[in-house]
C-alpha cells in the first residue's frame, strides 16, 4: 500500500506490486518503507524524469526456452522494461515463445516481465494455473445462456459449456489400441465419459454425436501380433525337431534375456517383471530332463524377442495383424457392454481411414507444416512456434519432455532420428520396415503415426470442429496436444477443440497399476468380484477428472451403497402394492409429509445444481442417499398408514437420476433393472400373486405355532429361504402377529446373499469346529504333561539331592539351590501336582 501510494508512474506501481504480490506476502517497518521507497525512486526505470530508453530492439532468440537464452533476457530486463522503448509486438511474440513461467529465482528480471505481461493480457499469473504453465488464450465460443459448466483441460478451470450448432453437440473420444485385455484404466475412462455424456443427453437434453476410435495400427499391435504368430508357428513345428536343438535356442534366447535385463536400472518396472521371469524359468532350466514344452512357456518373453530379431521382418500378411486386432476389439466391445456403456454413434478404425488419413498428411504439408523425409512425414514444430508460438495447448510445461515424445512415437521409432529437423518433431506418416504391414502414399509405403489417426477421422466425421474432445489423462501430452497441432496445420484454425475433458487416474490400493507389482486388473477380473453397475456407483461417488482408487474397501463402499437404495426402492414396492384405488388414495398432507416433499425438492435443487457444475456426481449421489435418509425418518415416525404416493414420488425421482447416471434400469418404473430384464414392469404382475401367497403363509404359520406343528414351520421357512429366491422374491418375517414383508428382487442378488449366509454358516461351524480341536488338543497335552507325578518332575540331572518330597535342594554341583529359586521352583511343583490329580482322576473315570 505504501509502495502504490508513493510511485508516481501508474504501470511501475502495478508492476511492483504485483511483483511483491506473485512472490511473497511482506510486512514493513517504518524505516524499511522509507528505505524501499527511496531505493525504488532512484532506479532509473521507475522514475518518469530520470527515466532513459534504448531505440534498439533486443533481437528474440530463436528459442527463448533455452538456459543461454533465459540469461541474456533476465540480463536485457535487469535493465529495462521491455525490449525496446515500450511494449511492442516483439514482447507479445517472446511472451507466446515462453513454455513456462521463469524461475522467479534464477531470473528475476525475466520473471518481473513476464508477470507484467499476464498483467497487462488481462490475466493472474497469481490465479490462473493456465496462465503460470504458459498455456495460449483459449477463445469461447460465442456467447449463449450457458446450461451448465465443464472442467476444460485448455483452461483448467470450469467454463460455461456452449455448443457451436445450438443443442447439437459433435464428442469425440479416444479408443483403445487393441493388442490385449481391456483393464481397469480403460474401464475408468469408459466409464466415466459414458456418465458425462448420459448426463448432457438424458439430463440435458443436448444431442451429440459420439464418435469413438480403434487403434487397429500401432507399434505395439504389430510387435505382439508379429512374436504372437512366430511363437504358435515354433510351438507347432517344435515337435519334429531334434531337443537339443529346440532346447538350445531357449538357452540362447534365455541368454538375449540376462543382457537386456542388465542394460535396465532397478528402478525399472520392467526389471522386476523379468526378474520375475527368470526366477520361475532358472530352477527348470537347470533339469537335466527338463520338459521342453514347459520350458517353451515359462520363457516366452525372451523366445518373442528372440525370433522376431530373427524372423520378424519375414512377417508381412495383413490378415496376421487383423486376427489380433479383431479378437481383442471384440472382447473390448463385450467389456463396455458388460459395463453398461452406450455403444458410440460412429466406430472409426484407423485401417478404414487410410486414404484420408494420406490426404490429411498432404494438406498439412501443403500448408507447410509437415515435410517429407526418407518416405516418413514429420510435423514441423519450428515452422508451427513461427507462426503460433507455441507447441503444445494442453501442457506446454511438458514440450521437451523426449521421454514422453519418444513413448509417443512407439516401440520401433527413434526420438533422435536424423530424418528429423528437430527432436520434437513428430511423424506424421511412418516409412514401413520389413515386417510391418504397409500402405501405398505420395512418400512410399508406409503406415500412419499415431497421432495424426485422431486428428484426420475427427475431422472426416465432425467437419473441422469438435465442441468436446475427450481421453484419459494420460494422453494430455503429447497425444492430444500433438492432435491440436496437427488438426489446427491442417485446417489453419485457431481452435480445434473448444473442451478437452480428461478422466483422471486410476490407481488399485493406493498404487499404480503395473503388471511387475502383481496389481494388473482387467474389466472381466473386475467383474467376477462386483458387478458393472457396482462398478458404476464407485465411480459415481468420485470426482470425474480426479484420481480415482480401485480397492476392496472402496467396492465395498460401493456395494453398500447399492444395497441402500435397493432396499429402499423395495420397501417402496411393498408399500406400493397395498396402495389404494380411486380418491381414497389421496390424503390430506400431515407436517411430516409436507416436511419430507420439502426435502425432496431441495434435493433436487442440490442435485440439479451439482450436475450443472461440471457433472458433480460424488455430490448428487450423496443428495440422493440423504433422501433416502429422509424417508426412512419419515417412516420411522408414520409407522401406520405412510403416503405411499409421496413416497413412490420420493423413489421414481431417486430411479430417474441413477438411471440418468446408467445405475437404474428404466426412468419409468422404481428401482433396479432384475438381471437379464430391460425393465422391471413384470412386477406389477407378479405383485398381486405374492402378496396372496404370503397372505397364506401367514396364516399356516399362525395356525402351525398355535399346533406346535414344527415340520410345518420348517416347511414355511424353507419356503422364505429356499423356494422363493430362486424365483426372486424376498420375504422377510416380522414380530409375532405382523405380517411378512414382501420384495420383488433380482434373483441372482438373493443368490448371491443366499450363498453368503450358507458360506457364514460354514465358517461359524468350521470356526466352532476348530475351537473345540483346540480344546481337546489342550486337554490332552494337559493330560499328558500330568503323567508325571510332582515327586518325580525335579528328579533330573539337573540337581544332586531331594527332600522326601522329591523337592531339589542342591543343584548338580552340590550347591544349595537359593532360595529365590526355590520359591519359583514350589510353584512349578504346586502346579504339577494339580495336574496330575486331574491325570489320576481321569484313569480312574475311565477304569469306571
Amino acid at each position: 500500500y505504501y509502495i502504490t501510494n508513493n510511485l508516481s508512474s501508474g504501470y511501475m506501481r502495478c508492476s511492483v506490486v504485483q511483483l511483491i504480490r506473485s512472490t511473497t506476502r511482506l510486512t514493513f517497518t517504518q524505516h524499511q518503507k522509507k528505505s524501499l521507497a527511496n531505493q525504488t525512486r532512484t532506479f532509473s526505470l521507475f522514475t518518469p524524469n530520470t527515466r532513459t530508453f534504448q531505440t534498439k530492439i533486443m533481437q528474440i532468440p530463436e528459442d527463448p526456452n533455452t538456459a543461454e537464452s533465459l540469461v541474456v533476457l533476465n540480463k536485457h530486463f535487469g535493465n529495462f522494461s521491455y525490449l525496446g522503448n515500450t511494449k511492442s509486438d516483439e514482447d507479445r511474440v517472446l511472451f507466446s515463445r515462453l513454455t513456462t513461467s521463469p524461475c522467479s529465482q534464477s531470473y528475476p528480471h525475466l520473471a518481473r516481465w513476464f508477470y507484467h505481461m499476464t498483467v497487462q493480457c488481462g490475466n493472474s499469473a497469481a490465479s490462473s494455473d493456465a496462465v503460470s504453465k504458459g498455456q495460449p488464450t483459449w477463445n469461447c465460443p460465442e456467447q449463449k445462456t450457458a446450461q451448465l459448466k465443464i472442467w476444460n483441460s485448455l483452461t483448467r478451470r470450469k467454463d460455461d459449456f456452449i455448443p457451436s450448432n445450438g443443442k447439437n453437440v459433435t464428442w469425440y473420444n479416444c479408443g483403445p489400441t487393441v493388442y490385449d485385455a481391456s483393464h481397469m484404466g480403460h474401464a475408468r475412462s469408459y466409464i466415466t465419459f459414458d456418465i458425462l455424456r448420459r448426463i448432457m443427453s438424458d439430463y440435458f437434453g443436448f444431442n451429440i454425436l459420439y464418435v469413438m476410435n480403434i487403434t487397429d495400427i500401432d507399434d505395439k499391435i504389430i510387435y505382439r501380433a508379429r512374436t504372437k504368430f512366430l511363437l504358435d508357428r515354433y510351438r507347432s513345428e517344435m515337435g519334429a525337431r531334434e531337443k537339443n536343438e529346440v532346447l538350445s535356442e531357449i538357452k540362447e534366447s534365455v541368454e538375449d534375456f540376462k543382457v537386456k535385463m542388465s542394460g535396465l536400472t532397478t528402478e525399472d518396472p520392467k526389471l522386476k517383471m523379468m526378474q520375475k521371469v527368470m526366477d520361475k524359468l532358472s530352477p527348470v532350466l537347470a533339469k537335466p530332463d527338463a520338459d521342453v514344452g514347459e520350458l517353451l512357456t515359462l520363457a516366452s518373453m525372451a523366445m518373442e524377442t528372440w525370433l522376431d530379431t530373427r524372423l520378424g521382418a519375414d512377417v508381412t500378411d495383413h490378415s496376421i495383424f487383423a486376427a489380433l486386432t479383431q479378437h481383442w476389439e471384440t472382447e473390448f466391445h463385450n467389456d463396455l457392454k458388460e459395463l453398461n456403456v452406450l455403444p458410440t454413434d460412429v466406430l472409426t478404425r484407423v485401417t478404414d481411414y487410410v486414404p484420408e488419413i494420406v490426404d490429411y498428411v498432404q494438406k498439412i504439408i501443403d500448408n507447410g507444416y509437415a515435410y517429407a523425409s526418407n518416405g516418413s512425414v514429420y510435423f514441423d514444430s519450428a515452422a508451427w512456434r513461427r507462426d503460433r508460438g507455441y507447441l503444445a495447448k494442453l501442457k506446454p510445461e511438458s514440450v521437451g519432455d523426449l521421454d514422453a515424445l519418444a513413448e509417443g512415437e512407439g516401440k520401433f521409432s527413434d526420438v533422435n532420428s536424423k530424418e528429423k529437423k528437430n527432436q520434437v518433431d513428430f511423424a506424421l506418416w511412418k516409412s514401413s520396415k520389413p515386417g510391418e504391414p504397409f500402405w501405398e502414399s505420395p512418400w512410399g509405403q508406409g503406415r500412419p503415426g499415431w497421432h495424426i489417426e485422431c486428428s484426420a477421422m475427427a475431422d472426416s466425421i465432425c467437419n473441422n470442429q469438435l465442441d468436446i474432445h475427450s481421453g484419459g489423462e494420460d494422453l494430455l501430452f503429447p497425444h492430444h496436444d500433438n492432435e491440436i497441432l496437427q488438426a489446427e496445420g491442417y485446417s489453419n484454425s485457431k481452435q480445434w477443440v473448444n473442451y478437452f475433458i480428461h478422466a483422471g487416474h486410476l490407481s488399485i490400493e493406493g498404487c499404480k497399476m503395473s503388471k511387475s507389482l502383481k496389481n494388473f486388473i482387467t474389466i472381466k477380473d473386475a467383474l467376477k468380484k462386483n458387478t458393472g453397475r457396482q462398478l458404476r456407483i464407485h465411480f459415481l461417488s468420485h470426482s470425474w477428472h480426479g484420481g480415482l482408487d480401485y480397492s476392496e474397501s472402496a467396492m465395498s463402499e460401493a456395494v453398500t451403497t447399492e444395497k441402500y437404495f435397493n432396499d429402499f426402492f423395495l420397501l417402496v414396492k411393498y408399500h406400493k402394492s397395498s396402495l389404494g384405488e380411486g380418491i381414497s388414495s389421496f390424503t390430506k398432507l400431515t407436517p411430516l409429509e409436507l416436511k419430507l416433499y420439502q426435502q425432496l425438492q431441495e434435493s433436487q435443487k442440490v442435485v440439479h445444481n451439482a450436475l450443472a457444475d461440471s457433472f458433480d456426481t460424488p455430490t448428487a449421489m450423496r443428495v440422493l442417499k440423504s433422501v433416502v435418509s429422509d424417508s426412512y425418518t419419515y417412516l420411522s415416525a408414520q409407522k401406520d398408514a405412510p403416503n405411499v404416493r409421496l413416497l413412490i414420488q420420493v423413489a421414481v425421482y431417486i430411479t430417474k437420476i441413477l438411471s440418468v447416471f446408467g445405475v437404474a434400469g428404466s426412468q419409468d418404473n422404481i428401482g433396479f433393472a432384475s438381471a437379464g430384464e430391460g425393465s422391471v414392469s413384470t412386477d406389477e404382475v407378479a405383485l398381486p400373486f405374492v402378496k396372496a401367497l404370503s397372505k397364506f403363509r401367514d396364516e399356516v404359520r399362525g395356525s402351525a405355532r398355535e399346533l406346535k406343528a414344527f415340520d410345518i414351520l420348517k416347511k414355511c421357512d424353507n419356503l422364505r429361504d429356499n423356494v422363493l429366491p430362486e424365483l426372486g422374491v424376498r420375504l422377510e418375517d416380522r414380530e409375532l402377529g405382523d405380517p411378512a414383508v414382501f420384495k420383488i428382487d433380482d434373483k441372482e442378488t438373493l443368490l448371491r446373499e443366499k450363498k453368503q449366509r450358507q458360506d457364514e454358516i460354514v465358517r461359524k461351524e468350521r470356526e466352532k469346529a476348530e475351537k473345540a480341536a483346540a480344546r481337546d488338543k489342550a486337554a490332552k497335552e494337559k493330560l499328558e504333561k500330568g503323567k508325571v507325578s510332582p515327586l518325580e518332575m525335579f528328579r533330573t540331572a539337573q540337581y544332586s539331592a531331594w527332600d522326601d518330597q522329591g523337592f531339589p535342594t542342591h543343584d548338580a554341583k552340590g550347591v544349595e539351590v537359593p532360595k529365590s529359586q526355590q520359591k519359583k521352583l514350589k510353584k512349578l511343583q504346586a502346579a504339577q501336582e494339580k495336574l496330575h490329580k486331574t491325570y489320576l482322576q481321569h484313569i480312574s473315570d475311565l477304569e469306571i
